[in-house]
């Protein structure tokens, strides 16, 4: 069974799916010990802890799919591939697809950032998103791309995050489900909860959301799954621990 039918599985049936973000076969091999339900591949993890560099597209698809496929060797559960801006354009997006399928990474996100993107928490940057039609484009062709069923095709946007208002997030999201995404996640920097409830709130439904609380906490995966979030993704509060252990050896 390919890893993308298991996390296929675990969307389908009742309840939220917690995913916890890695930067190595050994974290990835602790969050499945801990009983979470699937791996997040993270960008920002993997850019510090294998080069010590920001989170800005400097490490190459194949340095973050070298990590990916030790995550894979390492654990059972399913691997959802943080690929930033999806390594170029439509075309390139593609062949990202290809590569993770056989790498036998369960799924992948690609955002609506320019390229080089920009680490979502950076302060005083100016926010630039590439247009709708753009990143339906890179969704489209990731789909077309894929040779596995199950494998899943999360479209990020950062409207929010570049202040754009709930509309436009909720605009994008729309246009993303309609090009083939088979979830969305919408992202904010926003310190509480409220924001994305209120875009949970006014969405479709059309596809899965998915939430990543990073700058907010206190809300519980139950709450989370009240207010509309499929699966809940926890990128990089692992290894803000292991810094924060490590400093205080």
């Amino acid at each position: 069974m390919h890893n993308a039918t298991k996390l296929r599985a675990l969307i389908q049936r009742p309840g939220i799916v917690k995913a916890v973000g890695a930067h190595d076969a050994l974290s990835a091999k602790l969050i499945q010990q801990a009983g979470f339900d699937a791996i997040w591949a993270s960008g920002f993890g993997i850019s510090a802890s294998l080069k010590c560099i920001p989170d800005a597209s400097f490490i190459t698809m194949t340095e973050q799919l070298d990590v990916e496929r030790n995550m894979v060797e390492a654990v059972s559960i399913p691997i959802i591939a943080d690929c930033d801006t999806g390594y170029g354009n439509a075309l390139n997006v593609m062949r990202t697809v290809n590569d993770h399928e056989r790498a036998g990474v369960a799924g992948l996100c690609i955002e609506d950032n320019v390229f080089p993107k920009r680490c979502s928490f950076y302060a005083g940057v100016r926010r630039e998103l590439i247009p709708i039609e753009e990143h339906c484009g890179k969704i489209q062709a990731a789909k077309a791309a894929q040779t596995v069923p199950d494998f899943l095709v999360i479209a990020r946007t950062e409207a929010l995050i570049a202040g754009w208002g709930q509309d436009e997030a909720l605009k994008r999201a729309e246009a993303y489900a309609a090009a083939g995404a088979d979830a969305i996640l919408i992202h904010s920097k926003a310190p509480t909860f409220d924001e994305l409830k209120a875009v949970a709130g006014a969405w479709s439904g059309r596809v899965p959301l998915v939430v990543v609380p990073t700058i907010f906490d206190g809300v519980t995966a139950a709450e989370l799954e009240e207010a509309g979030f499929k699966i809940v993704i926890y990128a990089n509060q692992a290894i803000r621990a292991g810094i924060k252990a490590m400093r205080e050896v």
